[in-house]
């Protein structure tokens, strides 16, 4: 922190219907260094400290249960901001633990249960390595998806660098390469899939490039006992993320009601209690259904959180809390992104 950060403590965070009794959730995903992040996911840890130092000193950090709690009461959040993590990366126990832990400053991490221990990647950062670690690839692709089938021509990538476009991102307007542009039609076309469908298209895309599947060690998910020790964190609270982390809107009202279920069931049985709370994959109103919310409430979670942006107020479903995505910023960045929704000024 460069020590040029202005503002004030906001004594109360109005919500969007100005009653008074608004707060935010900051969504966040990974800590860490990341020389390529087509997803945005990753925030650096200096970046994160600058985050952690400005809400510290301009808003009032609170966990998600309290949060909500306050709203059942109908008491005022007081300008109240919570910290949570999506999908269970490593990281999250080495990186931003420590820094939440320095700052007494809570979080929710929302944990995809079904990659706890596993041998694989997060299927986007599986795509990512399969085609931007090979270097060169075949100059077509077909995918066979039952009667369906995926067909591509990369006629100009076969020794494409990827360390020249390695600051693009999935917000680019332009992709340098059709490897790039690859990429992009490959994530839409996995995104919807069950885990079945999607784990079938990664391995053959493994064997048409030649690229053997591993985890790495900077895109792991947390092991059984990284899970266990990070949720012994006395600030940290572990919320489900389902199983598999599918797009609930692609399945079956049963299927969701299995991810849901099931993701809660398997980290209490990892670590030992309740777990609470939780958060949709991806979470726009487009990625899941009234069917999940129903699913969320029957499995006797206390809340969950969505990826829709806005405040959250005594109007809000407890269980589709808005979220705001914050992505690698510096500290004065991430002021002036707070001062634009009211919070600090």
């Amino acid at each position: 922190m460069n020590g040029a950060l202005t503002g004030t403590r906001s004594p109360t965070q109005q919500g969007a219907d100005g009653d008074g009794l608004g707060g935010v959730i900051l969504l966040y995903h990974r800590v860490t260094r990341l020389a390529f992040d087509p997803q945005l996911l990753s925030v650096t840890p200096e970046h994160f400290a600058e985050h952690i130092e400005v809400l510290s000193r301009l808003a009032h950090p609170m966990s998600l249960r309290d949060m909500t709690q306050r709203l059942e009461a109908g008491s005022p959040l007081g300008g109240g901001i919570v910290v949570t993590f999506d999908d269970g990366y490593a990281d999250n126990l080495m990186e931003a633990a420590p820094l939440l832990e320095r700052s007494g400053v809570p979080a929710t991490i929302f944990v995809a249960s079904g990659y706890v221990g596993g041998d694989r990647e997060f299927w986007w950062d599986e795509l990512e390595r399969v085609l931007f670690s090979a270097g060169s690839l075949p100059d077509v692709l077909r995918l066979e998806f039952g009667v369906e089938a995926f067909c591509f021509e990369l006629d100009d990538t076969r020794h494409a660098s990827v360390q020249a476009s390695a600051d693009w991102d999935v917000t680019a307007s332009h992709d340098p390469t059709c490897r790039h542009r690859l990429y992009r039609a490959l994530f839409d076309l996995l995104r919807p899939m069950n885990h079945e469908a999607r784990g079938s298209a990664l391995a053959a895309l493994a064997e048409w490039s030649g690229v053997p599947r591993h985890v790495r060690d900077s895109h792991r998910p947390m092991s059984r006992e990284e899970l266990v020790l990070l949720n012994s964190h006395s600030l940290i609270e572990i919320g489900a993320h389902t199983v598999t982390h599918p797009q609930l809107s692609a399945l079956t009202a049963p299927q969701q009601v299995e991810e849901i279920t099931n993701s809660k069931c398997e980290l209490e049985e990892i670590i030992g209690e309740a777990v609470p709370s939780f958060s949709y994959p991806y979470g726009t109103r487009h990625d899941y259904t009234n069917d999940a919310v129903r699913a969320v409430r029957d499995a006797r979670f206390r809340r969950a959180c969505s990826n829709v942006s806005g405040h959250v107020t005594s109007r809000v479903d407890r269980f589709q809390l808005p979220r705001m995505l914050v992505r690698d910023w510096d500290g004065e960045t991430f002021l002036r992104k707070l001062a634009e929704i009211g919070v600090g000024v």
